[in-house]
């Protein structure tokens, strides 16, 4: 199994064996159950569709019950699709935990940022400011300054970092390393942070 989905639970920090103290985020990764295998022959293409956390019923779509009543499962937050990168043949209702990570040292994991809203030049690109703190400046200190040419081209270039929208963007970390697995409470230790707020979904992958 090429990965899985987890939640973020937090960040601590952990005592490595040569007395080190690492900061850490603790995932609660699975179980996961196995919702639909698609195949060349019927969908086009070889996948493995997962599914995690638990939902209301009454929050869920008819269509929806019934895609998880064909897996015998209960209704589910988060549904993701794995490649067919797996030697191990699933099929439904098949529960995915933590312990596909025992003899991995390594994984990728994405989420979606934490969002900041609009946010101006200096803290979304980390632009300096044109203007010193001091001289009876007001107000500028803080301006993106030039945006364009004059007369020609006469327009601002298409990707020009100016104050927007910031965060609640895809992000992937990669080559976390993994302290440690708890499998009776299905909970991942990666060294560093991760993507996203606590409680927010993120994908694992090897």
């Amino acid at each position: 199994m090429p990965g899985i989905i987890g939640k973020k639970v937090g960040m601590t920090s952990i005592f490595t064996d040569n007395g080190k103290n690492v900061a850490c985020t603790v995932i609660e990764a699975g179980p996961c159950v196995v919702t639909q295998v698609k195949t060349k022959e019927k969908d086009g293409y070889a996948a493995l569709q997962i599914a995690f956390g638990e939902k209301r019923e009454k929050n869920t779509t008819k269509q929806m019950l019934g895609h998880f009543k064909k897996a015998s499962t209960t209704p589910k937050r988060k549904l993701v699709e794995f490649e067919n990168k797996f030697n191990k043949d699933y099929k439904l209702g098949d529960v995915i935990t933590v312990d596909i990570f025992k003899e991995d040292r390594w994984v990728d994991i994405a989420g979606i940022s934490k969002g900041k809203g609009f946010q101006g030049v200096v803290k979304r690109h980390g632009f300096k400011g044109v203007n010193d703190a001091t001289h009876g400046q007001h107000n500028r200190s803080r301006a993106p300054g030039s945006i364009g040419a004059s007369s020609y081209p006469s327009r601002v270039f298409k990707g020009m970092r100016m104050a927007g929208r910031m965060g609640t963007d895809r992000v992937m970390m990669i080559n976390l390393e993994i302290l440690k697995t708890v499998p009776e409470n299905n909970l991942i230790v990666v060294k560093g942070s991760i993507p996203g707020a606590k409680g927010s979904h993120v994908i694992i992958y090897k």
